[in-house]
């Protein structure tokens, strides 16, 4: 795996863009500088969900001086993630191809629990470790995320439908605040947050930590006003919604601490926070430096130094879905050696995908045998995978869906770069069918011009007629499609 000098993540949130970047030393890592701007994608989401143009221009102006900074880093040493408002984003694909331009990198999707998994990496790395269980609190502009984790692990995980540009927007429009509309913010996280409130109320967790900016600004203002000594409390809390209510306006708002570029979204944060201290009956909450950023770079530092949480994850779901190890294996290293085939031509992680997708391509068949490949496909598409992208669950799920079956039928036909794995992985699973450790003949797989044949010793064919009958079959699967790479012919060797 290649290692590298220096790393670097990009934390595309709702409400502010982050820029990290970090030294590595062995297994450490040392921050060296960091870039925040206040973007604010969720206050440009239309009432139909689709990113105006305003928000799109200061997203990108800011990818743009990001990528600057990031110019010349390899792409293995960056990771660019965003969250809930490309979550929901109609028009996020066409947003995302121009973001990628601006910035220079690769942006990743990831679903709400994989959010909180690295806001948890993040925290806890800037904490002293305890064995102790600890609940964390993650208000976002479109999203908050709950964890309670011991030591680095995360042991549960939730994303809530709640951030402070979504509320702030939602229960005080053009600025105004009173009492009423307050108590209906509040009221309102206390329904999300009540959803979650069994797996993490107080008895669950030893201490709560607040993280990111809306955390830190609460615990600001409560510092400042002598309520604390740094930390959120209860008391504080009501203190701020008495003086909020007092202001009348976010104008208005004037409070020892509060910087500008917070102001705005401030009183949606508070009612969120108020909430959640309310259905978790948390007293005081400390308040962690760490953060999202932080648990990016974390989890790309475990990439580099072969700690792939998402190994973790594929090694999980064979287990929980009974998959037959064995047979995964096979068709595991058959279709790794059809690969070289390809390797000068593909990207580095394809082999992985390659390899995920053996491990998983008959998880299904704990649903049904019949079709099976199509319910491997939905549980990828669909389940909560930690280390995994959103891009990343629906590649590996096309794949599998594509493992066996008519390639015509497929609901979305795969780009271009997926072809080359589809062959792979059809192959071993094809010459694998018999379930058996029997060594395959010498073989050779040909392509020219994105067509490949498959060649075989003729006299194994011939002793092996089902074997011969399987890769016929597979051949007129192929046959007539439109596809950059395909199998288009079996010959003896």
């Amino acid at each position: 795996m290649q290692e590298y000098p220096t790393l670097a993540a990009v934390d595309l949130g709702s409400n502010s863009f982050h820029l990290q970047v970090a030294r590595v030393e062995g297994e450490q890592l040392f921050y060296l500088d960091a870039h925040k701007e206040a973007v604010r994608l969720a206050a440009g989401l239309t009432e139909d969900k689709r990113l105006d143009a305003a928000s799109q221009r200061r997203a990108l102006d800011c990818l743009a001086r990001f990528g600057e900074r990031l110019k010349g880093m390899p792409a293995g040493a960056v990771r660019a993630v965003g969250t809930s408002a490309l979550r929901v984003a109609k028009n996020a694909a066409e947003f995302l191809e121009q973001a990628r331009a601006a910035l220079g990198f690769e942006i990743e999707i990831v679903a709400g629990r994989e959010e909180a998994r690295l806001i948890y990496l993040g925290v806890a790395h800037s904490l002293p470790l305890s064995s102790e269980p600890r609940l964390v609190v993650d208000i976002g502009g479109g999203s908050t995320e709950c964890i309670i984790g011991i030591g680095y692990e995360p042991q549960e995980r939730e994303s809530l439908r709640m951030g402070c540009v979504v509320f702030t927007q939602r229960y005080f429009p053009e600025g105004r605040i009173d009492k009423a509309a307050l108590r209906a913010a509040v009221t309102a996280g206390r329904v999300e947050a009540q959803a979650v409130a069994k797996w993490f109320k107080r008895g669950r967790w030893v201490t709560a930590v607040g993280s990111s900016g809306t955390a830190r600004a609460l615990a600001e203002l409560c510092q400042q006003a002598g309520l604390s000594d740094g930390s959120i409390t209860a008391d504080g809390l009501k203190w701020l919604r008495e003086q909020v209510v007092r202001a009348g306006s976010i104008e208005r708002l004037d409070l020892p601490g509060l910087k500008p570029d917070r102001r705005p979204v401030i009183v949606g944060g508070l009612a969120i926070m108020s909430a959640v201290f309310e259905e978790l009956r948390i007293d005081t909450m400390q308040v962690a430096q760490g953060a999202m950023r932080e648990g990016i770079l974390w989890d790309l530092l475990g990439r580099v130094h072969d700690h792939d949480m998402r190994d973790v994850t594929v090694a999980q779901f064979m287990r929980r879905y009974h998959v037959d190890g064995r047979q995964a294996r096979r068709v595991e290293q058959f279709a790794l050696q059809l690969f070289e085939t390809f390797q000068p031509f593909c990207a580095a992680e394809d082999g992985r995908f390659l390899s995920w997708a053996a491990r998983l391509h008959e998880i299904g068949i704990s649903i049904a045998h019949s079709g099976f490949h199509k319910h491997s496909a939905y549980i990828l598409e669909n389940a909560d995978m930690p280390g995994f992208s959103r891009q990343d669950q629906l590649r590996l799920a096309a794949l599998v869906r594509a493992s066996r079956g008519g390639l015509a039928k497929l609901p979305m036909q795969p780009d271009a770069t997926l072809w080359p794995l589809i062959v792979c992985l059809r192959l071993a699973v094809r010459l694998h069918q018999n379930r058996a450790d029997l060594a395959l003949p010498d073989w050779r797989l040909d392509c020219k011009g994105g067509d490949c044949t498959l060649r075989l010793p003729g006299a194994w064919l011939a002793a092996n007629p089902l074997s011969q009958a399987a890769l016929e079959s597979e051949l007129k699967d192929w046959r007539g499609l439109d596809a950059s790479t395909r199998l288009a012919g079996l010959r003896p060797l």
